[in-house]
Protein backbone atom coordinates (compact mmCIF):
# COMPACT_ATOMS: atom_id res chain seq x y z
CA UNK A 1 0.00 0.00 0.00
CA UNK A 2 1.45 3.36 -0.49
CA UNK A 3 1.70 6.09 2.08
CA UNK A 4 -1.18 8.55 0.61
CA UNK A 5 -4.69 9.76 1.97
CA UNK A 6 -6.85 11.08 -0.97
CA UNK A 7 -10.47 11.24 1.32
CA UNK A 8 -11.19 12.23 5.19
CA UNK A 9 -14.11 11.00 6.09
CA UNK A 10 -16.23 12.62 8.74
CA UNK A 11 -19.50 10.85 10.06
CA UNK A 12 -21.99 13.94 11.02
CA UNK A 13 -25.45 14.10 12.70
CA UNK A 14 -26.35 16.76 10.29
CA UNK A 15 -25.37 17.13 7.05
CA UNK A 16 -26.66 20.41 6.24
CA UNK A 17 -25.22 22.01 9.64
CA UNK A 18 -22.39 20.64 8.76
CA UNK A 19 -21.73 21.48 5.72
CA UNK A 20 -22.90 25.05 6.63
CA UNK A 21 -19.80 25.26 9.28
CA UNK A 22 -17.27 23.97 6.69
CA UNK A 23 -18.48 25.87 3.62
CA UNK A 24 -19.67 29.33 4.61
CA UNK A 25 -17.88 29.40 8.58
CA UNK A 26 -14.43 28.14 7.63
CA UNK A 27 -15.31 29.29 3.74
CA UNK A 28 -13.73 25.76 2.08
CA UNK A 29 -14.85 24.81 -1.16
CA UNK A 30 -17.60 22.33 -2.23
CA UNK A 31 -20.50 22.12 -4.81
CA UNK A 32 -22.80 21.54 -1.62
CA UNK A 33 -24.47 18.37 -1.34
CA UNK A 34 -24.78 15.38 -3.69
CA UNK A 35 -26.08 11.83 -3.80
CA UNK A 36 -29.45 12.71 -2.32
CA UNK A 37 -31.23 10.74 -4.88
CA UNK A 38 -29.79 7.20 -3.58
CA UNK A 39 -30.74 5.93 0.14
CA UNK A 40 -27.88 6.73 2.59
CA UNK A 41 -26.09 8.36 -0.20
CA UNK A 42 -26.06 12.31 0.89
CA UNK A 43 -22.69 13.34 0.90
CA UNK A 44 -20.70 16.34 0.69
CA UNK A 45 -17.09 17.17 -0.36
CA UNK A 46 -14.69 19.52 0.17
CA UNK A 47 -11.65 20.50 -1.73
CA UNK A 48 -8.61 20.86 0.04
CA UNK A 49 -4.94 21.40 -0.86
CA UNK A 50 -2.86 19.22 -2.43
CA UNK A 51 -5.53 17.17 -3.86
CA UNK A 52 -6.70 15.85 -0.94
CA UNK A 53 -10.69 16.04 0.14
CA UNK A 54 -12.63 16.65 3.42
CA UNK A 55 -15.78 14.20 3.00
CA UNK A 56 -18.67 14.50 5.19
CA UNK A 57 -21.07 11.95 5.50
CA UNK A 58 -24.26 11.06 7.97
CA UNK A 59 -23.00 9.10 10.32
CA UNK A 60 -26.23 6.61 10.04
CA UNK A 61 -25.44 6.32 6.23
CA UNK A 62 -21.84 5.42 6.97
CA UNK A 63 -22.90 2.48 9.44
CA UNK A 64 -25.04 1.08 6.60
CA UNK A 65 -22.19 0.96 4.33
CA UNK A 66 -19.62 0.03 6.51
CA UNK A 67 -21.99 -2.95 8.47
CA UNK A 68 -21.06 -1.22 11.90
CA UNK A 69 -23.14 -0.24 14.64
CA UNK A 70 -23.25 3.66 15.74
CA UNK A 71 -20.86 3.61 19.01
CA UNK A 72 -20.39 6.29 22.06
CA UNK A 73 -18.36 8.94 19.76
CA UNK A 74 -14.86 9.86 21.78
CA UNK A 75 -12.94 12.52 19.70
CA UNK A 76 -9.79 11.91 21.35
CA UNK A 77 -9.69 8.95 18.64
CA UNK A 78 -8.96 11.20 15.81
CA UNK A 79 -7.55 14.80 15.19
CA UNK A 80 -6.78 16.62 12.27
CA UNK A 81 -3.97 19.10 12.00
CA UNK A 82 -3.94 22.42 9.89
CA UNK A 83 -0.60 24.13 10.17
CA UNK A 84 -0.44 27.41 9.39
CA UNK A 85 2.63 30.26 9.02
CA UNK A 86 2.57 32.02 12.59
CA UNK A 87 1.57 32.51 16.18
CA UNK A 88 -0.81 35.42 14.85
CA UNK A 89 -2.42 33.12 12.36
CA UNK A 90 -3.50 30.43 14.97
CA UNK A 91 -5.67 33.29 16.31
CA UNK A 92 -7.18 34.34 13.58
CA UNK A 93 -8.09 30.64 12.58
CA UNK A 94 -9.58 29.93 15.82
CA UNK A 95 -11.49 33.36 16.00
CA UNK A 96 -13.17 32.37 12.39
CA UNK A 97 -14.18 29.01 14.15
CA UNK A 98 -15.76 30.81 16.71
CA UNK A 99 -17.64 32.97 14.60
CA UNK A 100 -18.68 29.73 12.18
CA UNK A 101 -20.53 27.80 15.86
CA UNK A 102 -17.41 26.07 16.45
CA UNK A 103 -15.75 25.08 19.74
CA UNK A 104 -12.60 25.92 21.19
CA UNK A 105 -11.60 23.12 23.19
CA UNK A 106 -7.97 24.32 24.20
CA UNK A 107 -6.94 28.12 23.59
CA UNK A 108 -4.08 28.56 21.52
CA UNK A 109 -0.62 28.19 23.69
CA UNK A 110 2.80 27.99 23.35
CA UNK A 111 3.82 23.94 23.18
CA UNK A 112 6.29 21.50 23.83
CA UNK A 113 8.45 21.46 20.43
CA UNK A 114 8.83 25.41 20.51
CA UNK A 115 5.49 26.04 18.53
CA UNK A 116 2.48 27.47 19.18
CA UNK A 117 -1.29 25.75 18.87
CA UNK A 118 -4.90 25.55 20.12
CA UNK A 119 -7.38 22.61 19.50
CA UNK A 120 -11.43 23.47 18.57
CA UNK A 121 -14.45 20.95 17.65
CA UNK A 122 -16.69 21.42 14.98
CA UNK A 123 -20.20 20.86 15.08
CA UNK A 124 -19.72 16.92 16.15
CA UNK A 125 -16.84 17.37 18.18
CA UNK A 126 -14.06 16.03 15.68
CA UNK A 127 -10.86 17.53 16.51
CA UNK A 128 -9.00 19.92 14.90
CA UNK A 129 -5.22 21.36 15.76
CA UNK A 130 -4.41 25.05 14.71
CA UNK A 131 -0.55 24.96 14.73
CA UNK A 132 2.54 27.05 13.80
CA UNK A 133 5.54 24.89 14.31
CA UNK A 134 8.70 26.72 13.60
CA UNK A 135 10.35 23.48 12.43
CA UNK A 136 7.57 22.07 10.17
CA UNK A 137 9.29 22.19 7.12
CA UNK A 138 12.05 19.88 8.31
CA UNK A 139 9.52 17.18 9.75
CA UNK A 140 10.52 14.04 7.75
CA UNK A 141 9.74 10.64 8.44
CA UNK A 142 10.85 9.16 5.76
CA UNK A 143 14.54 7.56 6.21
Amino acid sequence: MKARITILTLAVNDLEKSVQFYQTGLGMKTRGIIGREFENGAVAFFDLENGLKLALWPKISLAVETAMLIGNPNSLEFTMGHNVSGKEEVHDVLDEVLRAGGTIVKPAADTFYGGYAGYFADPDGHLWEVAWNPNFDQINTMP
